[in-house]
């Protein structure tokens, strides 16, 4: 499962290495594409089968559906682990994502995040001042 917060840094280069915890789990080669608030999504091969396989299936006819699947289907990108467990993290997704030297990923079940380290603090710090409101919208949900 990957869960948990991992502090890493970008080479110059533009290498990251991921979390050597999730290594096994993530097997030879990832997707990585655009998340929301700013981030970067990784989702294992399979995880992004299924990711996918919803985004296509989506409504053509709803504006929102129709951006939501180019943003993560025409960002995404298929890369190797190196023998190192490193990625390349291409230029346009750095830049999307606002990626310094400094990240910050995190385990989010069935993927990860790549968060600049400076914005997920920001995020973080804004998101639980508010973690009681959130809860209560997340009951009719089962949680």
């Amino acid at each position: 499962m990957l869960i948990g917060q991992y502090e890493h840094t970008i080479d110059v280069k533009k290498r990251l290495a991921l979390p050597a915890k999730f290594r096994g789990e993530l097997g030879d080669k990832v997707i990585i594409t655009k998340g929301v608030e700013s981030c970067l999504v990784v989702y294992t091969e399979k995880e992004w089968e299924i990711m996918s396989g919803k985004l296509g299936n989506l409504p053509i006819s709803q504006s929102e559906a129709r951006s939501f699947a180019r943003i993560m289907l025409a960002g995404a990108m298929e890369v190797a682990l190196d023998k190192l467990g490193r990625i390349l993290v291409p230029d346009y997704l750095k830049e999307y994502a606002g990626l310094k030297k400094n990240v910050v990923i995190c385990g989010l079940s069935t993927r990860l995040e790549i968060w600049d380290a400076e914005k997920w603090d920001e995020y973080t710090k804004n998101a639980e001042k508010g973690v009681q409101e959130i809860v209560s919208k997340l009951g009719p949900l089962g949680i």
